[in-house]
């Protein structure tokens, strides 16, 4: 084991950095843009005219598919921060088998049955985000790893609508096989490309010290992470969770939103793929600094720019009269500005700035949970209480709310990072996540009379 280790230590010190980030950074973007092909073609169809149980089917088989991946995150608070990496490969062959099947079974089913194999496909991809992330954490070439996989997700998004829209309007398949098609594409790519992933060296000694080392966390530890941070995590948690739901209102809902035949199928893929670059040159700029709370801080800026963007445009929607394209960019670029930073880059410099024993995972998997249920919950309310509500209007309305008061969330956690590392500065031990409770004389002397016992 301490061969394979120090082969692996020496494998990764004889490959430029630059290689290596291209290799890593690379896979983990076509690993998870493949997720999302096998996840989000659904969202191009519209199923108009459609209806289950007296529910618009759209939005039916989104709920479901939401439930499964709700159920996912839930689970994967405590196997994510527990698994081990010799079971990440199986995982991720496990999981995609497991979607396609659930795609294949949505064409083969008649309707309305056929969504619940959608709530499989959703129960299967939940996951995925954090063990594909695992493969990167914890080195000195985190940042731009984790922003080129972040960015796979406004890439991704685009591509998968474009492909499905090529397949429904060019190839002229029903929109209840269009998912599997794209589905079959991917999962054979993504399955190689979790075999690459296994192939990536292990974080070095230098990456660790400049890191701080990756552990995974019991059920104790994770509420004693919560509890030591839970001022700002509430925070975070609840401007994720708007986040959540405003973007993937925007994904599943966008050609209800706006008229997708005033412009291309390759659109979104266009639009996207700018947005992607934009973002890409960001994040890179901020992995060249290596003062972690620097970082952060400016993290938080450029999040409160973006979702203050966001709510000035949709206030002024009527008067601003702004082309669909640029709409759609602006749209792109302000909600994943903030919403890619907590999937990628916040995170693991928070873990590094505070010192923390733990991995990124855990936090990535609990702010997923709560923003797919905020989104869960926001369905069935539009469903239910506000169905005869403009898909546009609705939109416009819940994006100026969205954008202030994630503007006030970041405010305050910004306050609050300054602060805190005012006091780790001074205390770092007051950050510990280790049991503070002092130890009795008498006890402590037994314990370290056992100690000797049994090193005599």
């Amino acid at each position: 084991m301490e061969m394979s280790l120090h082969n692996g230590e020496e494998r990764r010190k004889a490959m430029p950095d630059w290689l290596f980030v291209l290799w890593a950074g690379g896979t983990a973007l076509l690993s998870y843009s493949l997720v999302y092909a096998l996840r989000k073609p659904f969202t191009a169809a519209e199923f108009e005219g459609m209806q289950v149980a007296g529910m618009d089917y759209k939005i039916a088989v989104s709920i479901i598919q939401l439930l499964g991946y709700v159920t996912a995150k839930l689970l994967g608070i405590k196997y994510i921060s527990e698994l081990k990496p010799e079971g990440r490969l199986k995982f991720i062959v496990g999981s995609a088998a497991l979607s396609e099947a659930a795609l294949l079974a949505f064409g083969l089913l008649p309707m309305p049955y056929n969504i619940v194999a959608l709530f499989f496909n959703g129960l299967s991809l939940g996951c995925m985000w954090g063990v594909i992330f695992s493969f990167l954490e914890g080195r000195r070439t985190t940042d731009i790893l984790a922003s080129i996989m972040g960015v796979s997700m406004a890439l991704s998004s685009g591509v998968a609508k474009s492909l499905g829209l090529y397949a429904l309007h060019d190839l002229h398949v029903s929109e209840f096989w269009m998912p599997a098609l794209i589905g079959a594409l991917a999962f054979p790519l993504l399955c190689f490309m979790g075999w690459m992933m296994t192939r990536f060296p292990k974080p070095t000694a230098e990456d660790i010290a400049s890191r701080s080392e990756r552990v995974t966390l019991d059920g104790r530890q994770r509420l004693a992470l919560f509890r030591r941070f839970m001022p700002v995590l509430v925070l975070l948690f609840g401007a994720n969770l708007l986040l959540t739901v405003q973007r993937d209102v925007k994904e599943d809902f966008i050609v209800c939103i706006i008229d997708v035949s005033t412009i291309s199928s390759w659109a979104f893929a266009q639009i996207d793929s700018v947005a992607t670059l934009v973002l890409l040159a960001i994040f890179a700029l901020l992995s060249t600094t290596y003062n972690h709370l620097k970082v952060l801080c400016m993290l938080l800026m450029l999040s409160i720019a973006g979702m203050a963007t966001l709510a000035v445009v949709a206030a002024n929607y009527e008067q601003f009269h702004l082309p669909v394209t640029i709409w759609l960019f602006l749209q792109s670029l302000c909600l994943d500005m903030a919403y890619l930073s907590f999937q990628t880059i916040f995170f693991e410099r928070f873990i590094a700035c505070f010192k923390i024993r733990g991995n990124v995972g855990f936090f990535i998997i609990t702010i997923d949970f709560v923003g797919y249920m905020g989104t869960l919950a926001l369905l069935v309310f539009k469903e239910l209480h506000a169905s005869h509500v403009d898909w546009t209007v609705f939109y416009n309305g819940m994006s100026v709310f969205v954008g202030v008061a994630c503007c006030l969330a970041f405010v305050g956690s910004l306050i609050y990072m300054v602060n805190a590392s005012l006091r780790f500065r001074k205390d770092p031990d007051a950050f510990s996540l280790e049991d503070k409770t002092e130890v009795p004389v008498e006890e402590k002397k037994t314990n370290d009379n056992c100690l000797m016992a049994k090193a005599i």
